[in-house]
């Protein structure tokens, strides 16, 4: 396995680096320049670059920077990476030197952003790094001027998909428990296996790792390959790129650390360079559409980062211009969060005069309205010229809803020859009002499809409710003619002329009232039980409220409800009971983005508010009963597209009104392939939902449903295991998404036993990882536990094997072989968990189980003798369990003694017995009255050096004793707890 990772990843990844320009050295070759192997910075290749780089500075003045970066006083990891983060790519350091005019604080540098050539690249592979808490050798590292910046874990095409990225994650989790310090300097964490690479920073989850499918500016013909780890390496890893990545492209968005995605990296990059190249203002700007929910607020951070440091465009002017209060006050915390220097926002139409007079330098965020003009003597507003300058750009976000009116025109008077960048968040008009005819051309666009392929949101799906309530087509004549049945033509035609519209038959009471009542019964069977939350979209302020009433009503006291909407001073008192001032309205929000099992808070009901730049992830749920069509519809359905957990696989739009036919008309009026995607209704998951069936069903094709124990047989390989649990996942999956819809009802059934299969599984072949119902919905889950209460199926945790009752639990399997399958693994459960207290005695075991296994594979032996040796094997178990230990002595020291015997087999038991007892003594000694021994890094250097001279003293070779000091080391640390 390890041969084959090597061949094709390992290997490949360092050969394209080698063609990048990167100098390849093998660990091992630098452990002659590190003053240990836990040294994790390459110190004398960090002074050769800072001399390289800063030929003025003194020799002592290099040692103090060596000092301050390996020396960091941090409260934990994230704080020592985020300080080492402003100190190489921020604020950087400085050093006190007199330079000709005084002694002053001088800038030191640390890398070359500008000729990349100056710098060192070396990729290592399999380094060790040694401390306290043991040894790693990660599978490749980047080092950039002596400083270890990437980590890369390689992970083997022949492992299962599904598990490759966890995997590597796991390791790094480990590698910033035991070797934080390694992790201080970290910028990006890749997990690769040739065809999926991913791409993440310190304390991330598997979740929020990233693809990299965009070599930008390179194609995929000039990489030669579209394979992900090739077009991962040539577009992140590049030398120019790597640096500009890390220096320009990094945020600490509060406690998060955050890496740009493919898709915002070349955005700003194309946004930039059309800056750079255009010599006229009005050619420099252009239109970024990213779908909404793909990141596009910390976009416009990125670009704004970059731009801040070009030299040529000397400091520029930033403007960021919304259209709503919320979206000005949630752009602005996105900068300052991010760490940006100095945003201001502007308060009034007279602030934001000031502001832009500033001039270079300034980051000005504004509403658009403020770029109201005063009145001149004819009566015509006006907006005054505040700057000629050429280095303004302005970022204008949702770019499509107030560019085309006076307000837009002011801020261009205002600013004649700025550059103007639009970000939208959905499709430019292919007929009426042209974004890019205001902006520009498309400077990069992220489409809806690709944001769901990459992950970076999840589908949208319809559903429409209640069709003979629905308003639309031709149905609002019906509906009106229905209720005024009694009326002639004429007069019903007069009535309608005078008092009929829209809002009126949608809050008529009959109809309010079962929606109300379907809202609930669908959001708790459907929603609320998977923990999500939901918004309800009403068509007045009037009838959100008659919602939040009902609702309330209906809902008993299971969960809560907010109504959210704009106050007027004319309000009366059913309106007026519900005003909130704006600190209640963000508390609401607050409260509702919290897990339902932290607050109650689960429904929004709103007319206009928080339908578009509302970000609430836990949202799953849009109850859409209002008539939006275009941008408006398109902004709205995407509330619910956020990734929240890796249960939440997709939004949901269920339409009470019919605005179907609105998408239509926007499918019309859009470019198809901007909004192809944008909606999927629930209908198109059946066919899907079929074939996954069919897949899920395959593995027990030719038994009936009655066979229990030749189905959970068919289970016994843990491959196959692996393959049945992903079948049954994505089937699942599509159950949560169809159901309660009458069409998944045909399917319930085989749900329900394959649910129950797999827990018996996971019962009789001793699963520990795996196999559960944790990671399917609330749905689902129910489903399953239902069926086996009905069937008297009692699928129980694992029986352990030292259980009294373990022997009476395998006999009750009818048939020999499911006898044998539990009881081997049982036993390959029991010492996989105590593997780490005694791993010669438990080694041994493996052994015999595997060779025995293999012998019944060769038909040396039949069924009966398995058991009975598999049974024998238990019995070792057990006697060991008990303290009965077949060297004579203690249960604690025989772990010692085992290892001694297998080191040294060619010496005497008796010189090996009374070696364990020194060496057992000797640590118990030390540490058992130190509760917290294991944490003091310092004693526990001094306890290795100490056991070291004592077992050197017994004549044992420095390579033995110190092998056999990083064994009982790690022995005690599994003992004294």
């Amino acid at each position: 396995m390890e041969g084959y990772e090597w061949v094709e990843v390992e290997k490949p990844f360092i050969e394209q680096l080698e063609g990048l320009g990167y100098t390849y050295i093998a660990g091992s070759q630098l452990d002659g320049e590190r003053s240990t192997r836990g040294s994790v910075v390459l110190e004398t290749r960090l002074a050769g670059a800072i001399l390289r780089l800063n030929p003025w500075i003194e020799e002592a003045n290099v040692e103090k920077v060596i000092k301050q970066l390996t020396v960091v006083q941090a409260e934990d990891l994230w704080s020592a990476n985020h300080q080492l983060f402003e100190w190489l790519f921020g604020q950087g350091i400085s050093v006190l030197q007199d330079l000709g005019s005084g002694k002053k604080n001088q800038t030191v540098q640390l890398f070359d952003f500008d000729d990349v050539e100056r710098n060192e690249f070396l990729v290592v592979n399999q380094i060790s790094y040694e401390n306290a808490g043991g040894t790693i050798r990660p599978d490749i590292v980047l080092y950039i001027n002596g400083l270890p910046l990437v980590v890369i874990e390689c992970k083997s095409p022949m492992l299962k998909w599904d598990k490759q990225l966890p995997e590597g994650v796991r390791q790094f989790d480990r590698y910033q428990e035991t070797h934080e310090k390694l992790m201080w300097y970290n910028q990006m964490l890749i997990v690769t296996s040739r065809d999926r690479a991913r791409v993440g920073t310190i304390l991330a989850r598997p979740q929020h790792y990233g693809l990299w499918k965009d070599p930008y500016p390179l194609t995929l013909e000039e990489v030669g390959s579209e394979r992900a780890q090739e077009v991962l390496v040539a577009g992140m890893l590049r030398k120019g790129a790597v640096l500009d990545l890390m220096r320009n492209f990094i945020v600490f968005d509060g406690k998060v650390k955050k890496l740009a995605r493919y898709q915002q990296y070349r955005a700003a990059q194309k946004g930039i360079e059309r800056i750079m190249t255009q010599d006229k203002p009005s050619l420099r700007g252009g239109v970024v559409w990213h779908t909404q929910g793909s990141g596009k607020s910390l976009t416009m951070v990125y670009m704004a980062m970059k731009l801040r440091r070009i030299q040529a465009l000397q400091n520029p002017m930033l403007v960021i211009v919304t259209d709503r209060q919320d979206l000005d006050g949630q752009i602005t915390k996105t900068f300052q969060n991010c760490g940006f220097p100095n945003p201001t926002q502007a308060k009034s139409v007279d602030d934001l005069k000031e502001q832009l007079s500033k001039g270079p330098g300034t980051t000005v965020m504004t509403l658009i309205q403020k770029f109201q003009g005063a009145e001149d003597p004819e009566g015509q507003k006006t907006f005054p010229v505040v700057s000629e300058e050429e280095n303004i750009i302005v970022m204008t976000d949702e770019s499509h809803r107030s560019q085309y009116k006076g307000l837009a025109l002011n801020m261009r008077k205002a600013l004649p020859n700025a550059t103007f960048i639009g970000f939208t968040g959905t499709p430019i008009d292919k007929k009426k009002r042209s974004t890019t005819g205001k902006f520009g051309s498309y400077i990069d666009k992220y489409t809806i499809e690709q944001a769901v392929e990459d992950g970076a949101t999840v589908p949208i799906h319809y559903e429409s409710r209640l069709p003979n309530l629905q308003v639309k087509g031709d149905s609002l004549d019906e509906l009106f003619n229905r209720v005024f049945f009694e009326y002639d033509e004429e007069d019903r035609e007069k009535i309608k002329q005078k008092h009929v519209n829209e809002a009126l038959l949608l809050t008529a009471p009959d109809r309010m009232d079962q929606i109300a009542l379907d809202i609930v019964r669908h959001f708790e069977s459907h929603i609320l039980v998977n923990g999500y939350k939901a918004q309800v979209v009403a068509v007045s302020r009037g009838a959100a409220v008659m919602y939040k009433e009902l609702i309330d009503q209906y809902a008993a006291g299971q969960f809560e409800t907010a109504v959210i909407f704009s106050s007027g001073h004319n309000d009366e008192e059913p309106l007026r009971k519900h005003h909130i001032t704006k600190e209640q309205e963000k508390e609401l929000i607050e409260r509702f983005k919290k897990p339902f099992d932290e607050d109650k808070l689960a429904m929004l009901i709103v007319c206009d508010k928080l339908l578009t730049g509302f970000d609430a992830p836990i949202e799953q749920v849009m109850y859409l009963d209002k008539p939006l069509k275009e941008h408006n519809l398109l902004q709205a359905i995407a509330r619910t597209n956020r990734r929240y957990d890796e249960h939440k696989h997709y939004g949901l739009i269920v339409d009470y009104f019919g605005v179907s036919r609105f998408l239509d008309q926007a499918l019309e009026i859009f470019s198809s392939n901007d909004v192809k995607g944008a909606l999927q209704s629930i209908e198109d998951e059946l066919p899907r939902l079929e074939q996954r069936h069919r897949t899920a069903m395959r593995f027990f094709d030719g038994l009936t449903h009655k066979q229990e124990e030749e189905r959970v047989l068919r289970l016994q390989q843990e491959d196959t295991r692996a393959e049945f649990d992903a079948a049954f996942k994505r089937f699942a999956m599509s159950m949560d998404k169809v159901m309660p819809n009458p069409k998944a009802e045909r399917f319930i059934q085989d749900l329900q036993r394959l649910g129950a299969i797999r827990q018996l599984a996971k019962s009789r072949f001793s699963v520990d990882d795996g196999l559960n119902l944790a990671d399917c919905g609330e749905k689902v889950r129910q489903l399953v536990h239902k069926h086996l209460m009905a069937e008297g199926i009692d699928a129980r945790d694992p029986v352990p094997i030292l259980d009294a009752q373990f022997k009476e639990e395998v006999e009750g399997n009818e048939l020999p072989e499911s006898k044998a399958a539990q009881i081997e693994h049982a036993i390959k459960r029991e010492i996989s968990v105590k593997m780490d207290e005694d791993e010669v005695f438990y080694k041994t075991l493996k052994e015999k189980v595997e060779d025995l296994l293999q012998r019944f594979k060769d038909r040396k032996e039949d069924i009966h003798e398995l058991i009975q040796r598999l049974y024998e094997i238990r019995e070792e178990l057990v006697k060991k369990a008990e303290g009965r230990t077949r060297s004579g002595l203690s249960p604690e020291q025989e772990p010692y003694f085992n290892k001694l015997q297998e080191t040294f087999d060619d010496r005497e038991e008796r010189e090996l017995k009374e070696w364990t007892v020194m060496v057992h003594q000797f640590i118990e000694e030390r540490v058992s009255s130190i509760p917290d021994w294991k944490s003091k890094i310092d004693f526990k250097r001094k306890l290795n050096a100490d056991l070291k001279i004592l077992l050197l003293k017994q004549k044992i070779n420095i390579s033995d004793a110190s092998m056999l000091v990083g064994y009982f080391t790690a022995l005690a640390e599994v003992q004294y707890k």
